[in-house]
């Protein structure tokens, strides 16, 4: 079937533009190759960071858990033991997972046997990158987590578990260009598209917030050029103009207990006067942080973000317990995560990762084959789903049966930690309290999709004079943007405008202004990422970049060379949220305390257990399930 713009289904093979490649009719090896199977696939190397199409929770990754937790699928324990018994297994490959069985071994000593389990075809659960060969350039950007967020602040415990793995924090200061986008005067754009809008409009953005100024464009121009109804355009430059308390007479602790009980949104309908259509161009902004939009976060929230409309409230940070940081931003997520999973395995399968160095380990090729080497202390073993952990009928072991390849296996260890998806862990685990199943059953994972568009130039970026493109009422991309600058292990970033380089795309499923809430938006999301499929991502990857950029000579048939979609139903971790839940939860009190209290000799480990979606949360949570098992 033709698609827009003359792209047909046979130009892209998995992801890789095959009909622009050369001009010419390419070899079956070639094909391989577009599709993400180098050469070395076919001698039988697996590298999965070069597949392209639809990733994430690929194809194979989420089935036999969703048998068991949708349809109550039960497998057969084996009835012996199929595998190996283990001083420690830990189902979960993740940076939480990793992190417990490095911390593990400290603790025991190398000797120690651990097995690691996941269901993925690649460790680093969402710390995972994606590699490009473009035009005989190698590309290397994030596939889920992107970023260390103020990593001063870690507890002690995280800073040392980084400074053991090779990790130093400081040297990203040197590694991202901090003068890129001053130097190319690229700023934030808004785009309109013609499905909402009636029209391909690409504009500054004026909207600033905690992470980015507004544009250095006049705002009246900017505001008058959007396509929208006269009485918005006049709301919104009045808004923007000036610092008004647009609760006047309130005090300071009645101004923050209101707004903590309004949503955003309804604060610039209510009180800024903001009509539905110039909130419907914010709804969406920060969903990025939150996983959620404005409909569903609070206005004090919106005060923290530095929001339109809450510049002349008269609060201080303090008082409404804004965290703050003296670490800028664009160093915090100048790292690859997939780095720090990449330093875990090296110090605990050195073999499958060559090198010895934070800045070698960025060009090192991770060995597979490596990973699950019979006869090794640590083995890593991916395409395997946990469905049943329980105790032995002494209680001193624990057996474990996963499914590999469509047949169960039984594993025995003295010591478990699960550092999987949290919610699945009732499903599998029945010795589950049913309170702690219930305190586990308060959150859900928030889903999200990362794209990875490896373009074979950034001229029409330049030319425009935007470094990245907000998009108000996207039915999937929101946002995109260029690559992170960072150079780091003889890696170099583009630094020429007609040089490959990739554009992050953002997908946020979210059902808005609706009167749903912070859950049910996230479960009905999460069905939207399943029920997509690459074409459907596609096609709106090319509609949204011929829009915003095809003016400024992006070819998009031209243009791009690859797609990796990287979809993540189960996402960020669940993080209370003031405008549903109780005022007094926090990532120190909530019911996912009780929810990862430990059983016998299985602990819990993953940043839902610790309500707080990043790394450190994961990284103190395996310190947490370590120092249980090793108490005992």
């Amino acid at each position: 079937m033709a698609k827009k713009h003359g792209i047909t289904r046979r130009d892209f093979v998995n992801g890789i533009a095959i009909g622009t490649a050369a001009g010419s009719i390419l070899s079956p090896m070639d094909i391989a190759k577009a599709a993400g199977l180098s050469p070395e696939t076919h001698m039988g190397e697996h590298y999965p960071p070069a597949l392209t199409g639809l990733r994430g929770s690929h194809v194979g990754s989420f089935e036999v858990a969703h048998g068991v937790a949708w349809q109550g699928k039960k497998w057969d324990r084996p009835s012996a033991q199929t595998d190996d018994t283990y001083d420690l297994v830990v189902l979960g490959g993740g940076i939480s997972g990793l992190s417990a069985a490095f911390l593990y071994q400290q603790h025991v000593g190398t000797d120690a046997k651990i097995l690691i389990l996941d269901n993925h075809d690649d460790f680093g659960g969402h710390a995972k990158r994606n590699e490009f060969d473009v035009d005989g350039q190698t590309l290397i950007g994030y596939g889920g987590s992107q970023s260390m967020e103020a990593p001063g602040k870690y507890s002690a415990a995280s800073k040392k578990l980084l400074r053991d793995i090779n990790i130093d924090v400081q040297a990203f200061y040197q590694a991202y260009d901090q003068e890129f986008y001053g130097r190319y005067k690229l700023e934030n754009a808004i785009y309109f598209n013609k499905e909402n809008y009636g029209v391909d409009r690409i504009l500054p953005d004026p909207f600033g917030n905690w992470f980015d100024d507004p544009s250095s464009a006049p705002l009246a121009d900017t505001i008058n050029a959007f396509p929208v109804d006269d009485a918005t355009k006049a709301a919104l430059l009045h808004m923007l103009s000036n610092e008004i308390d647009y609760l006047p007479g309130l005090s300071n602790s009645e101004k923050i207990e209101l707004m903590r009980k309004i949503s955003y949104v309804d604060f610039l309908h209510q009180y800024a006067g903001i009509p539905k259509d110039g909130t419907d161009i914010l709804t969406d902004k920060f969903k990025g942080y939150w996983g959620i939009g404005w409909d569903a976060l609070s206005a004090l929230e919106g005060f923290r973000m530095s929001m339109p409309g809450t510049y002349g409230l008269g609060l201080s940070p303090s008082e409404v317990g804004e965290k703050g940081s003296d670490e800028p931003y664009m160093a915090r997520r100048s790292l690859f995560l997939a780095g720090v999973a990449r330093c875990l395995v090296r110090k605990l399968i050195p073999s499958a990762v060559p090198g010895h160095t934070m800045q070698d380990v960025v060009k090192s090729r991770v060995i597979y084959e490596e990973l699950d080497r019979a006869g090794a202390n640590v083995r890593l073993r991916l395409n395997s789903t946990g469905v049943d952990v329980r105790h032995t009928d002494n209680g001193q072991e624990v057996d474990l049966t996963y499914v590999q390849n469509g047949r169960a296996h039984r594993v025995r260890s003295k010591h478990t930690i699960l550092a999987c998806y949290n919610n699945i862990i009732p499903h599998i685990c029945p010795e589950v309290p049913k309170a702690q199943r219930d305190a586990i059953g308060t959150a859900t994972k928030i889903p999200l999709v990362y794209t990875n568009i490896a373009i074979r130039n950034w001229r029409a970026f330049v030319d425009l004079g935007f470094q990245s493109i907000f998009i108000p009422k996207a039915k999937l991309m929101y946002q995109m943007s260029l690559d992170f600058p960072v150079s780091m292990g003889g890696y170099d970033f583009s630094s020429d405008p007609d040089q490959p380089i990739i554009v992050h795309g953002t997908v946020i499923p979210t059902v808005p202004n609706q009167g749903f809430n912070e859950r049910e938006q996230h479960i009905m999301g999460r069905q939207q990422v399943y029920a997509t499929s690459f074409e459907e991502y596609e096609d709106d990857i090319i509609r949204q970049m011929d829009g915003a950029l095809g003016g400024a000579g992006f070819d998009v048939e031209r243009d791009i060379a690859a797609i990796t979609v990287n979809r993540w139903p189960h996402g960020y971790a669940y993080e209370y949220n003031e405008l549903w839940d109780p005022a007094d939860w926090s990532p120190t009190n909530g019911p996912h305390i009780a929810g990862r209290a430990r059983i016998g000799r299985i602990s819990i480990a993953n940043s839902d257990a610790s309500a707080y979606a990043y790394v450190n949360g994961a990284i103190d949570a395996a310190v947490r399930a370590v120092d249980e098992q090793v108490a005992l």
